[in-house]
């Protein structure tokens, strides 16, 4: 899974030594500069990890693959991680699967997914939808590998707040971005109900130290990079956790990120 951000990442002030490099577009766990990406991403995991006890998984476009093992321990019987990016896919089957009988990796394309029709109760794919160029085909393989009355959840930024006054995205890792009425007009497009469209909000904390500082809390990540980053709000980003986020119907527009929970016919 990738970060929702195309912000800088090569500082003096972020750690690189991770075992799978940040790429100014991936988000990875460890690194207390990312705190609040990494975290922002958490959040879909926990609304999906809601939803797949004694559930066959599969992630689509797993990325670094600590989403793996947040949906197994949230009681998923198998997961199984897809991605394309090789080095990704080695890094999570040798941080995560290796010694977990429950978690598998695959390198494919999505559009290709190595599995058998209707082999999966709850498929996940987050923060990837932006990032592809045949989205109806995209979808219909996960449609494909997802059981007659399974899941699929996505989540993606929400172009009104990511890109607010542009079709094209400001993010030059993303090939479209969406609203939650275009999110929503794609999925049902190839036949997946679109159960609810939810948002990704800041919570008390974070709108009030937006209000501190009287700009949007994530927006010197995305503009500035982090060696030129002030201590104190450093200090902050440091202490950004899951708990520091909601995910509600409410202001769906002035959401960051959209989650659709979708399900198949």
């Amino acid at each position: 899974m990738e970060r929702a951000s195309g912000s800088p990442v090569a500082s003096a002030g972020m750690s690189l030594d991770h075992p799978l490099p940040l790429t100014g577009e991936r988000t990875v766990p460890g690194v207390p500069d990312e705190a609040y990406w990494f975290a922002r991403h958490v959040v879909a995991y926990r609304f999906a990890g809601l939803r797949v006890d004694g559930a066959r998984v599969l992630d689509a476009g797993c990325g670094e693959g600590y989403g793996l093992r947040l949906l197994a321990d949230a009681g998923a019987i198998s997961v199984v991680g897809a991605d394309l990016d090789a080095a990704a896919v080695r890094h999570a089957r040798a941080t995560y699967a290796h010694d977990d009988p429950r978690l598998g990796v695959v390198a494919c394309e999505l559009m290709a997914l190595p599995l058998d029709d209707d082999e999966i109760d709850v498929t996940v794919s987050f923060q990837v939808i932006e990032h592809v160029h045949d989205v109806a085909g995209y979808l219909r393989s996960l449609r494909r590998v997802t059981r007659p009355g399974g899941l699929v959840l996505l989540a993606t930024p929400n172009r009104l707040t990511f890109t607010p006054d542009s079709d094209t995205p400001v993010n030059p890792f993303h090939v479209r971005e969406f609203t939650a009425d275009e999110l929503r007009t794609e999925v049902e497009a190839v036949d997946i109900e679109v159960v609810d469209v939810l948002g990704v909000h800041h919570g008390q904390r974070l709108q009030a130290l937006e209000v501190d500082i009287q700009e949007p809390f994530q927006q010197r990540m995305s503009t500035v990079p982090t060696d030129a980053w002030p201590p104190w709000y450093r200090r902050l980003v440091h202490t950004v956790t899951v708990e520091d986020f909601t995910v509600s119907s409410a202001d769906i527009d002035d959401a960051l990120d959209l989650v659709a929970l979708c399900r198949i016919p």
